[in-house]
């Protein structure tokens, strides 16, 4: 498809592409370099920055908050990298996944906002084994009288079920 070749940009992320007959082609491939350094391994400062850092250092990253200014005016969202030519932009896509070094966790760009901390899955498994699975129904707090006991042992046996389901336990 000759429209493919006229594509100056890449589908997922918009980085430059190299065009036939292209003048000064290493300019187009080191802009290109420099937003795949930045999104390689995704390291940020903080997510939803407030204000542009005043002394940021080469290769330092932020999260752009929702109401940018200045600098970062008009990339809301956007994952931000100081470089030696300046602030480089890379607009947030659903599933984008960077690690922010202010909240020592993982953040998530989903319907249109960044979350962090939060992870979705239907079990989640250490070395190996399972240790949250899904929600299992309610347990009966035991309410006393002649049979306590009994109420006891039951409430205790679905716990200890739900513990070993989940994997928090050995069976």
């Amino acid at each position: 498809d000759k429209a493919q070749f006229m594509q100056q940009t890449t589908d997922k992320f918009g980085l430059p592409l190299l065009a036939s007959g292209q003048a000064q082609k290493e300019l187009t491939h080191n802009e290109a370099l420099m937003l795949i350094d930045a999104l390689m391994i995704p390291i940020v400062e903080s997510v939803s920055a407030a204000s542009v850092p005043a002394a940021p250092a080469l290769g330092q990253a932020w999260i752009v908050g929702a109401t940018p200014s200045g600098a970062w005016s008009g990339h809301a969202n956007a994952l931000a990298c100081w470089t030696d030519g300046g602030w480089r932009f890379v607009a947030a896509i659903d599933g984008m996944s960077v690690f922010s070094r202010a909240d020592a966790m993982h953040a998530q760009f989903q319907s249109g906002s960044w979350n962090k901390g939060s992870a979705n899955g239907t079990a989640y498994k250490v070395q190996g084994v399972q240790v949250i699975g899904p929600q299992r129904p309610a347990i009966a707090t035991p309410a006393g009288g002649a049979v306590i006991d009994a109420e006891v042992r039951v409430a205790v046996t679905a716990l200890l079920l739900a513990l070993r389901t989940h994997g928090l336990i050995a069976s």
